[in-house]
């Protein structure tokens, strides 16, 4: 038995780091079209054309994402902001767009 739990453990592990790893090619992807969109401003349409094919669906899949459109869309909204994946994730940009969406409520509610 405690092979068996030992067992589900390590395969249990080994797919949360494939999860990872396939998550990180997502980011890779978006990070793509964000330079493609810098310079040659068709970012959206190429993480759109990407997510929508057989590899991207796949690697979407993969990551634990399920490749619908509304993801297609999320995506190229992402994309369209022009945000590096390593700046929108990290705790700097969290606190800036909290404090944005705080001062803004205050703006409304006065």
């Amino acid at each position: 038995m405690k092979d068996f739990v030992d067992g589900t453990a390590f395969n249990n592990e080994q797919g949360n780091r494939a999860r990872k790893l396939f998550a990180a090619v997502v980011l890779a992807a978006l990070d793509d079209a964000i330079a493609d969109d810098k310079k040659y401003g068709n970012g959206p349409e190429q993480i759109a054309r990407w997510a929508r094919s057989r590899d991207g669906r796949e690697v979407l899949s993969c990551a634990g994402i399920d490749p619908n459109e509304r993801v297609v869309e999320g995506l190229m909204e992402f994309v369209g902001k022009g945000v590096r994946t390593s700046v929108a994730l990290s705790r700097e940009e969290s606190e800036r767009r909290n404090a944005a969406l705080a001062a803004e409520e205050e703006a409304r509610a006065a």
